[in-house]
């Protein structure tokens, strides 16, 4: 298997045997006033096993592995670093292939109230627009359930979970600020889903899309901020605000991003050489190269060069 970074939220030690009601899906619930925090564990192997929450539910799987059965959809394997949005009420069958005592898996489920998310899309949508007014902030239907955690909304996971786990008397008040930014983090991973990876289908609709497009077809060239905001017909100040605001992240973290997946692309191939890669993926500076590329997958080129063969 291929080396690849994981993003989760600070470890939650799983029960002692003796401390469980169930051996599958066994539940610890955390009720605040904007949400309820859930934290399932499966010490058995088990299949299509039932599960509904209240209100739209992130879940984020923490260890081992599930197999999802959701409505409508192929049945998906769901992993550590991945999370899924559960709509309202919304029935899940789940399988857990691979659990047993010495192996469990763990999943945290945030169920969210429709008025916590509608309070927070609706203060979005009056302070906030994003740059296409006809596609207001709002979290994603089916088709962008299953996702990647990015930093920040793992992030944001993690604090979430250490508010709702506190003792504070001012808890419920410090976790509905940051309920808010979960929200917001959602919303910006689903964006990127929808609009990095599968830009050509809204090349018309989204003026993000061809903004990267041009970044993926002219990685190795100048990629200055005057010539995306320009794709964009925005003024420079503008595109860099909104393109933060919709997706999370600067246009240069962006281009940072697809440089160093085109360098991992690389680096996977044994004829090519760390520093052909570096210059190939646009890197014009090996040591800058090497620096970055350790930062953000927590290992150099070369570790994970010899990882891949």
């Amino acid at each position: 298997m291929l080396p690849t970074r994981v993003h989760l939220p600070a470890a939650t030690p799983t029960l002692a045997p003796e401390r469980l009601h169930s051996l599958v899906e066994n539940r610890t619930v955390f009720a605040l006033e904007a949400f309820e925090l859930n934290i399932f564990e499966t010490h058995q192997a088990a299949h299509r096993v039932p599960l509904r929450l209240d209100g739209l539910a992130l879940t984020t799987m923490l260890r081992g592995k599930k197999v999802m059965h959701l409505p409508g959809r192929p049945a998906f394997d769901y992993l550590p670093g991945e999370s899924v949005v559960v709509g309202e009420d919304e029935l899940m069958e789940i399988d857990f292939p691979e659990a047993h005592l010495g192996q469990p898996t763990q999943c945290l489920a945030v169920a969210i109230a429709p008025d916590s998310i509608r309070q927070t899309v609706d203060l979005l949508n009056e302070k906030y627009p994003l740059a296409e007014p006809h596609q207001p902030w709002q979290v994603a239907g089916p088709e962008f359930a299953h996702l990647t955690n990015t930093p920040e909304l793992t992030d944001t996971l993690g604090r979430l979970v250490a508010t709702a786990r506190a003792t504070d008397a001012a808890k419920d008040v410090l976790a509905g600020f940051t309920l808010q930014e979960l929200l917001v983090r959602l919303m910006q991973t689903q964006a990127r889903q929808l609009i990095f990876h599968d830009y050509a289908r809204h090349l018309t609709t989204h003026r993000f899309a061809a903004v990267v497009q041009h970044i993926k077809q002219h990685l190795t060239a100048p990629l200055p901020i005057e010539k995306l905001s320009a794709l964009a017909c925005m003024s420079k100040a503008t595109f860099f605000r909104l393109f933060k605001r919709e997706l999370g992240l600067t246009p240069v973290e962006y281009i940072v991003h697809e440089r160093l997946a085109e360098a991992k692309r690389l680096l996977r191939q044994p004829a090519i050489s760390v520093a052909d890669a570096c210059l190939r993926a646009g890197f014009n500076n090996l040591s800058y190269f090497q620096a970055l590329f350790k930062k953000h997958e927590g290992l150099t080129p070369g570790a994970y060069k010899k990882q891949c063969q």
